[in-house]
């Protein structure tokens, strides 16, 4: 199945992506059923108890195990999946640093305005004092 506007590496890297966490999942799921049924203990077996038991510990740690790596798997998967997006996701960075840009525009905007409303504020002030200055009685 072709997408157009999706390049082939990166189709055969999403079916990758896919292929894995559907193995590892599966894993998952597959070991922990094994585990639940050695559990109920229904295997009729020629084996003694205790090596019956010493067996089925065996198993079970062993995909307790199997149960461990298929995590960390995933967590591989998912570490790979969001470098990928970091650094291939170039639509999602330019409307980023676009949507900064205004902001910081804005602000630029918002400070400019209340830097004249200040100086014209302070020019006020002062022109209001030195006419008081010019017109006092105290003055030497």
């Amino acid at each position: 199945m072709s997408h157009g506007k999706i390049p082939q590496s990166k189709e055969q890297l999403l079916k990758s992506y896919t292929a894995s966490l559907k193995q590892d999942v599966r894993a998952m799921l597959e070991n922990f059923e094994e585990i639940v049924k050695l559990a109920k203990g229904e295997s009729d077996t020629q084996l003694s108890k205790m090596t019956q038991s010493e067996q089925d510990t065996y198993e079970m740690h062993v995909r307790a195990a199997n149960i461990v790596c298929a995590g960390e798997s995933l967590l591989k998967l998912v570490s790979d999946i969001k470098q990928y997006l970091i650094l291939n996701d170039f639509p999602s960075v330019n409307e980023a640093i676009t949507q900064n840009s205004k902001l910081f525009r804005t602000k630029q905007a918002e400070c400019d305005q209340k830097l004249m409303s200040l100086r014209d504020d302070m020019a006020a002030d002062l022109y209001d004092l030195e006419e008081e200055y010019y017109t006092s009685i105290y003055k030497h």
